[in-house]
């Protein structure tokens, strides 16, 4: 084993993987969905996990890269807790290989950097200033599995929710873990449809993304879509027409549906998707079924509201992160009495932070 492996053996940041198995003289991660088999002395395609002494080991356990306490908007999720703050904390690589990764300075950077937060450090920050509630996300929080899993164990007796911002590739292992643990809302991206996702995160079979949708469903984790639009990979009419059937028919039609503006980032330089693209795909969505979309990366739009199905109510206004006006009542519409799905606060949430 080369002195800079025995290096990382001693960080801080090594601890045993959770999910793995034999096979053969190698080890299997089983934390995501490219199952890795990891030779002794070698490494995962994520680059998280290595192969010491017959056992696999993670070597980013707390490696905090950012750390901001952020408005739940900014996940996106719109119909769980708005107006409220998560810390959100991220670590670094990915299981994925997007070329416009808008947060490619962690996300393609080698593990063992950052500094060391403990799971009980991180709660009594969230607590300190005043977060409702925790997030992983900035680069793909599934490969924080051990960590994530001791802080939700800790922030939920606390009062504090547990969200995911995550590309959805985990093993169902790894969700129902998760779901054990306290994890009460994901946002999953979904990225385009079969053969686009293959091309361009290198390998990676949608099917699975789908099925830990319909999981989460099952495990009554609060779900929130999104869609980055990008020009040339997932804004066709087909496309989209296909990821908004597939909500409706297999999740639900009050799944909400974010259809976010993508920016030229990392080694994609296609231009910005036209807004007139985003409003295009909220009306694909509309008319596939979904009662929620939202138009996303356009601070301002009217589309980033929430309006009731029934009788068209605005019911809560944003402008970019902020909650300007809340006028439910309960989990009902304030004018007419239909029932909103989501998470919603017992009080009308801060407005305007």
């Amino acid at each position: 084993m080369s002195s800079g492996l025995d290096a990382c053996c001693l960080s801080p940041f090594t601890r045993p993987a959770l999910l793995q198995e034999p096979a053969g003289r190698k080890r299997r991660c089983l934390a995501c969905e490219r199952r890795c088999q990891i030779a002794p002395s070698g490494q995962g395609w994520c680059r998280t996990r290595l192969h010491r002494d017959g056992q696999l080991m993670t070597i980013i356990y707390g490696a905090v890269s950012s750390l901001s306490a952020n408005p739940i908007e900014k996940k996106p999720l719109y119909h769980f807790h708005p107006g409220t703050l998560a810390l959100t904390s991220g670590s670094f690589s990915c299981n994925f290989a997007c070329p416009w990764c808008q947060n490619h300075h962690i996300s393609k950077s080698l593990p063992g950097a950052g500094r060391y937060l403990s799971p009980e450090d991180f709660v009594h920050k969230a607590l300190s200033l005043g977060c409702q509630g925790t997030s992983i996300s900035f680069n793909e929080p599934t490969l924080s599995l051990e960590w994530s899993l001791d802080v939700f164990r800790l922030a939920r007796p606390c009062g504090l929710y547990n969200t995911f911002v995550t590309n959805g590739y985990m093993t169902p292992e790894a969700l129902h873990l998760l779901a054990e643990a306290g994890l009460d809302a994901m946002n999953v991206d979904i990225k385009g449809d079969a053969r686009a996702v293959w091309r361009h995160c290198k390998g990676i079979d949608i099917e699975k993304v789908w099925r830990n949708c319909r999981l989460a469903r099952e495990l009554g984790i609060h779900l929130e879509i999104t869609t980055l639009v990008i020009p040339g990979v997932n804004d066709s009419e087909g496309v989209l027409r296909g990821i908004a059937g597939r909500i409706v028919t297999e999740l639900g039609r009050e799944i909400p549906w974010h259809v976010s503006g993508y920016y030229p980032a990392y080694h994609f330089s296609a231009a910005p998707t036209p807004v007139r693209a985003l409003e295009r795909a909220w009306q694909i969505g509309k008319q596939a079924g979904l009662a929620f979309v939202y138009v996303g990366n356009v601070p301002g739009h009217r589309l980033e509201n929430t309006i009731c199905p029934d009788c068209g109510a605005l019911l809560i206004e944003r402008r970019g992160l902020s909650v300007t006006a809340y006028r439910l009542e309960g989990q009902r519409c304030g004018r007419c009495g239909w029932v909103i799905p989501g998470v919603w606060p017992d009080r009308t949430p801060k407005q305007g932070c």
